[in-house]
């Protein structure tokens, strides 16, 4: 505990309000709301949209027909849209659920006591409500899309409740993380086909890695707090070997994305993209220190580089299919 009282003494605390944008336009009485749901923080937002841009995108290419024109190649753009929605609205309501189940832990932790529960800048009853506005946004959402999409949509709550509870049980907590944040892989297909098909399926097996890596070096940030409180996680459990482990972790994430691409049969612009990711993700692993907070948390952001990397891998096969003879 001394080292927590020292660090809390120089006034660091990474989770404070901040000069972003966001809370210059929100009269002060809304901060801890858009603190709950980290409406300053878009990067969690957009790791969350990626598995589901992808797997429309994939989608689109696996749906084509030879001589199909260009525009029903790519993705859906009502369901980019909804998609983009529901990530923030659903991002937010799952950020304020964490912090309802973990109010004690983030009491203890110098990066997160600052937060609106812990610091009773809101109550739990206000938690709520703000968590209930949220996910009847992410319902409105859900029911424009099939009827098969929209049970897979429910069934991911089971994922998403679980969660914030795996670090007190589990080494592994990224792995609960890479199923709810790679959940989209299954809800971009099931929202052009009605059901689940291989790529899907790979892609969303190639997600969870890739979120399991990026979390890694997300939560090197707080190893040390993690122990005194006793959280779990992978970067406690990998420590000094996390490279080798994220290389596995990252490695198997493209192979499993590269199966996906060639399960729905699309052209190689997508499998440019993946390289292109993967070259991103090795520079992620060459560049870690995991004993620099600071760093770890730009090259945690960087993956959002990936996600456009990828997706616009997808985007490009399936222009490439509409010109390509041979597709």
């Amino acid at each position: 505990m001394e080292t927590i009282q020292s660090r809390d003494a120089q006034g660091r605390v990474a989770d404070a309000p901040s000069r972003h944008w966001v809370y210059r336009a929100l009269p002060q009485r809304a901060w801890p709301y858009a603190q709950l749901a980290r409406w300053d923080r878009p990067i969690g937002w957009q790791l969350l949209l990626w598995p589901c841009w992808w797997s429309a995108a994939l989608a689109a290419i696996a749906h084509a027909r030879p001589g199909d024109p260009v525009l029903s190649l790519l993705p859906n753009p009502w369901h980019l849209v909804l998609f983009l929605v529901g990530a923030m609205a659903m991002r937010g309501a799952g950020c304020t659920w964490n912090d309802l189940a973990d109010e004690d832990i983030d009491a203890g932790v110098e990066r997160t006591r600052s937060r609106p529960l812990p610091s009773g800048k809101v109550t739990r009853r206000q938690a709520w409500a703000f968590l209930i506005a949220q996910a009847l946004i992410g319902l409105v959402v859900l029911v424009q899309f099939n009827g098969f999409t929209i049970l897979l949509g429910v069934a991911s709550l089971a994922v998403v409740a679980i969660y914030p509870f795996m670090k007190r049980f589990t080494d592994w907590p990224q792995f609960g993380l890479g199923l709810a944040f790679s959940w989209g892989a299954l809800m971009g297909w099931a929202a052009a086909f009605g059901e689940l098909g291989s790529p899907a399926l790979l892609l969303y097996a190639g997600s969870i890695l890739w979120v399991i890596g990026y979390d890694t070096i997300y939560a090197h940030q707080d190893k040390e707090d993690d122990a005194v409180v006793g959280v779990r996680s992978t970067a406690r459990l990998f420590g000094e070997r996390t490279k080798p482990w994220l290389i596995g972790l990252y490695g198997g994430a493209l192979v499993l994305m590269g199966a996906a691409c060639a399960s729905a049969m699309a052209p190689f612009p997508a499998l440019a993209g993946l390289l292109a990711a993967g070259a991103h993700m090795m520079r992620q692993v060459q560049a870690l220190d995991i004993d620099d907070p600071d760093q770890c948390l730009r090259l945690f952001r960087s993956n959002n580089v990936v996600g456009w990397l990828v997706f616009l891998g997808f985007v490009g096969a399936g222009i490439w299919a509409t010109i390509s003879p041979q597709f």
